[in-house]
């Protein structure tokens, strides 16, 4: 039978918005100053999702010093720009306002920045239905997904870990999950692929956010992956 989940925890980027124009053009821009030339946009689509820290090294083997001059680039037009070329997947703001009308608590877990985070969510007028959100700190801590989910449940420490369940549509939220010993959602109409998220083993998996609002709502339930 499905569980009853208290505390939804949201990751922000491929999740409940589309963020591809923002961030693939504030990564071209940083990567620009540093002397790399990137013309299809498509090709940082692997920027969405994982902490900067991570892909600048990933991608183009960064040491810590470019990395964090790469990061410096990339904010001067994220900041300015980069977090308003968003768009929210649609059905979003309906699924939010059932779930809060329904008694659960909503919180944002997400890589990004938590100044930048709450930017967006007032930006899309989204905010007042997350309890939390929880983000990266700007000076480069809390990146990783396992920090940023242990940090939400110690701060409702009170309450058991069966109450809490991470979205996600990259495998580092999967992962975070697995991690603190919470259940995951993997959805796949972000950036992560569907064998991206059916390798890393989420408790559920959904195609879109009406079959998420389906299921968190009880009215369908997805099988076990």
């Amino acid at each position: 039978m499905q569980k009853n989940y208290k505390f939804i925890l949201f990751d922000l980027d491929g999740t409940l918005s589309d963020p591809k124009i923002g961030i693939t053009k504030s990564v071209q821009f940083a990567l620009d100053r540093m002397g790399i030339q990137v013309q299809n946009l498509d090709d940082l689509d692997i920027f969405i999702g994982p902490p900067l820290q991570q892909s600048f090294s990933d991608y183009y083997s960064f040491n810590e010093v470019q990395t964090q001059t790469a990061i410096t680039h990339y904010r001067e037009r994220f900041s300015d720009v980069g977090m308003y070329e968003n768009t929210l997947y649609d059905h979003i703001p309906a699924l939010l306002q059932e779930l809060k009308e329904n008694g659960h608590h909503l919180v944002v877990a997400t890589s990004k920045p938590t100044v930048f985070a709450e930017e967006i969510l007032k930006y899309f007028n989204i905010h007042h239905h997350f309890d939390l959100v929880v983000g990266s700190n700007l000076n480069g801590t809390r990146t990783a997904k396992t920090e940023i989910i242990q940090y939400i449940l110690d701060h409702f420490g009170e309450h058991p870990s069966d109450a809490f369940i991470m979205i996600g549509d990259r495998k580092h939220d999967i992962i975070g999950a697995h991690n603190t010993g919470i259940d995951s959602i993997g959805v796949t109409y972000g950036y992560g692929s569907e064998e991206e998220i059916t390798q890393i083993n989420p408790t559920y998996q959904v195609s879109s956010v009406l079959q998420l609002k389906e299921f968190l709502l009880h009215k369908s339930n997805p099988a076990l992956i």
